[in-house]
Order: C-alpha cells, then structure tokens, then sequence
C-alpha cells in the first residue's frame, strides 16, 4: 500500500472514532447515567460529578486524535520517520499517561466522597491499565521513530 492510501486510511479511521467517541460521551454516558438516576433516585445526585469526570477524561482522548491526524499527514508526505512524528507520540504517550493519572486519582476521590461503589473503582483499574498500555507503547513508538529519523538523516546525508 503506498504512503498516500496508508494516510488516507489512518484518517478515515481517525474521523470513525471521533465519531464514535463523540457518541459515546455525549449522548451514551449521559442516557446511561440518566437511566441511572431515574431508576435510582437516592443516586441521582452522583450524575453531574461523574458526567463531567467522564466528559474531562475524554478531553485527552480526542487530543490524541488531533496528533494521530498529524502523524497520517506525514505518513502521507512520505515522512513517516521524522521528527515531528517522533514529538508527537511522545505527547500521545503524555496524555495518556496523564489521563490514567486523572481516572485512577479521580476514581479514587469519588469513591472517598461516596459517590462510587468499590466494585466501581476496581473495574476502573482496567482502564487505568489500558491508559497507562498506551502511554508506554506511544513512548516506545517515540523513541523507535526518532532513532530512525536520525539513521535516515544521517543516510541522506552521506549520499
């Protein structure tokens, strides 16, 4: 497949889970949490604190999509071992560290406030983990795609 298919593909994808995750977080969680309230009243005032938990926990999410972007436009310029792509996977690496960071912590204080259950807190050590996954693949990505950027500098230039 030729570098401009690859990107175009990557950026189909791109659109198709931003706009999953835009259905996700804005119109599931919060019908889910509804559901939730109405059914259980003596819950219903835990629905605004974790839907706006939720909502900031997605912020880094959709950051991640805008440097996935720019990876498959270089990818798509036949770049697709330089620097830039090296810089920006080492912030998708950040913000998914950070946003585990947020989740576990966040999870962990809703839980001190009594507005989550046990069971709760433990499920969300899944997504902790599957945060901090990505951040450490991202950050190994990084570093491969900038040791290769500098061997094919160094090989432009020794021609």
């Amino acid at each position: 497949m030729e570098q401009k298919a690859l990107a175009r593909w990557l950026k189909i994808i791109l659109i198709g889970v931003g706009i999953c995750g835009l259905i996700i977080y804005f119109l599931l969680i919060p019908g889910y949490g509804a559901g939730i309230a109405s059914r259980y009243p003596e819950f219903a005032y835990c629905y605004w604190p974790w839907l706006i938990f939720i909502w900031i926990s997605g912020i880094p999410c959709f950051g991640v999509l805008v440097f996935g972007w720019r990876i498959a436009g270089n990818i798509g310029r036949d770049r697709s071992f330089c620097s830039e792509n090296a810089a920006a996977l080492k912030w998708v690496s950040w913000l998914a560290a950070g946003d585990a960071g947020y989740f576990f912590l966040g999870n962990v204080i809703l839980l001190l406030l009594s507005m989550s259950h046990p069971g709760i807190a433990l499920y969300s050590l899944f997504v902790v983990f599957a945060g901090v996954a990505v951040a450490v693949a991202a950050g190994v990505l990084s570093h491969l795609v900038q040791k290769a950027a500098e061997l094919q500098e160094q090989s432009d230039l020794t021609i």
